[in-house]
């Protein structure tokens, strides 16, 4: 019986482990080089995280949702990124702040 207990506790132990490992979800990386995003659309699930990494030599960029109230990052230089995990399905057009002109969309399935 206590075996049969303790197996029990172990199964539950990794169910909730495989659990939240569902939950935390992938993690996708955008490029921003020579003032574009690459892949300039991506396709994630809910959950999946987004991370823009600037590869420029010398430019600082950010990532900004107009459909979010303008919702903006905070600007990052060469070398350095940002990232946001997404929770809700839905289509999310960005721009980059202080260059208008590059633009990309992040698209959530569920």
């Amino acid at each position: 019986m206590f075996v049969m207990q303790l197996k029990l506790k172990r199964a539950s132990a990794l169910l909730a482990l495989v659990s939240f490992s569902a939950l935390a979800g992938q993690t996708v990386e955008v490029s921003i080089e020579k003032y574009a995003y690459t892949p300039q659309e991506v396709s994630i699930r809910v959950g999946d995280t987004v991370k823009w990494v600037n590869r420029e030599k010398r430019t600082s960029h950010s990532v900004v949702f107009p459909q979010e109230g303008g919702r903006e990052s905070e600007r990052f230089f060469p070398d350095e990124s940002w990232q946001r995990q997404f929770m809700q399905p839905g289509r999310y057009p960005y721009h980059c702040g202080p260059h208008p002109e590059m633009k990309g969309l992040i698209i959530v399935g569920e």
